[in-house]
């Protein structure tokens, strides 16, 4: 509908109805992400740091995979690319959504080798992606160049169906032998729970609350809801990741006050995105090598990632000549690797059977605190900064269009 009205398609739509459009396009995409991370935790609940981290590594990297197949296929028709992100995600929704189902773990020898070849594919495609973005600033890519180049992703993209399918084969072989499955593969059984009274029989659902499963075992909404851990997790959420949405979303405009220019501005939103995505699989994947070997707690290591957000928010307060390439690189990497590791503590304290609810509300606190941290925080005192620059140039706000701050003081206050 939105492409509709933009093409001129249709009569141009009031804007409430506009905006209904926007808040079913911009949110359906959660629909799809909860179906497919859901189940993939289901799926594979002894790798789930490690599956997490790729898809959410998977999903910084979409937007740069649909610009190159938008290039190739509609060229800089800018309206076009409304087009695009209407109809491919919902094809590919629909072509892979019998996929998308619970099934039985079944581990082989070579099982963790298969996320790690689903984890260089990643990388590969990643750097792909970032040397393809500064070549098209280089020189001019024709529309060979474009196809071209949309086609050697989309085969990064589909390869690791390839190794998928190949996995498949290989336990569908082991399935169809009349015999035991050979040394070496094992075939994973159900692990037994520690069972809660049962609410009805022996305590009222109020009463429930005060007597929580065990960490790990499967909580309700109710329960978890009530639970320290999750409000403690929540409290991490807001601070965490909505001061890095702010951090990400205003550098920018952090560039401009100090000085830089508007390319070198680019390449900062570039540095963020790339390592953005390898702070998301290195969280997914180093976490649980940590986890495993090593019995580091996964919270304690998203204690870790958020002070090393704070260095990058410092350097952003007490800027030195090129400063703004490390905060930009510390920033994206801090901000990834937050979001696989917030999504995996969930499930490890409150269990799979009300996941997608639950990791849903912890999400709400990334929202707030975005809110909160860019627009009353951020926001209100780039303005006040603003202001006092231009009382000391004897001007009014009246007298000018845009409040605008040069200087290093301009985000010194809120970062």
């Amino acid at each position: 509908m939105i492409w509709l009205v933009v093409a001129g398609k249709i009569t141009k739509p009031k804007i409430w109805q506009m905006c209904i459009y926007i808040c079913i396009g911009a949110n359906s995409q959660n629909s799809a992400n909860t179906g497919a991370l859901v189940s993939s935790v289901k799926n594979f609940p002894e790798s789930r740091g490690s599956m997490i981290g790729l898809l959410k590594g998977y999903t910084g990297l979409s937007g740069a995979i649909m610009i190159q197949i938008y290039l190739a296929v509609y060229g800089n028709d800018s309206k076009s690319l409304i087009l695009l992100i209407a109809w491919l995600p919902a094809a590919i929704s629909i072509l892979f959504v019998y996929t998308i189902r619970d099934v039985k773990p079944i581990n082989t020898p070579m099982s963790l080798n298969v996320f790690y070849h689903f984890l260089t594919i990643s990388i590969v495609l990643a750097v792909f992606l970032m040397a393809l973005n500064l070549l098209e600033k280089i020189i001019a890519f024709s529309e060979g160049g474009y196809i071209a180049s949309a086609t050697l992703v989309s085969f990064l993209v589909v390869l690791p169906l390839v190794i998928s399918i190949r996995e498949e084969l290989l336990i569908w072989n082991v399935k169809k032998q009349a015999i035991d499955p050979p040394t070496g593969i094992t075939v994973e059984r159900p692990k037994p729970k520690a069972v809660s009274p049962k609410q009805g029989d022996e305590k009222s659902s109020l009463d429930a609350i005060f007597y929580k499963p065990e960490r790990g075992d499967d909580y309700t909404v109710l329960q978890a809801l009530t639970s320290i851990d999750m409000w403690v997790l929540f409290l991490a959420t807001f601070c965490g990741l909505g001061s890095s949405l702010t951090a990400v979303d205003n550098l920018g405009q952090i560039g401009e006050p100090l000085g830089y220019p508007n390319k070198t501005v680019t390449s900062f939103v570039s540095l963020v995105s790339i390592w953005n995505f390898f702070g998301r699989v290195f969280a997914g994947f180093v976490s649980e090598i940590m986890v495993v070997k090593y019995r580091l707690p996964r919270p304690l290591m998203m204690t870790m990632v958020l002070l090393l957000a704070c260095v990058g928010y410092l350097l952003v307060a007490f800027p030195f000549p090129g400063s703004l390439y490390i905060a930009s690189i510390v920033t994206g990497f801090s901000f990834g690797a937050q979001l696989p590791m917030n999504l995996t503590i969930v499930s490890e304290l409150f269990g799979l059977k009300y996941y997608s609810v639950l990791f849903n509300l912890v999400q709400l606190a990334n929202l707030l605190g975005s809110f909160v941290f860019n627009v009353k925080s951020t926001g209100t005192l780039y303005d006040k900064a603003a202001m006092k620059d231009l009382t000391k140039k004897g001007l009014r706000r009246s007298s000018v269009k845009d409040l605008t701050c040069i200087g290093t003081h301009c985000y010194r206050l809120p970062f």
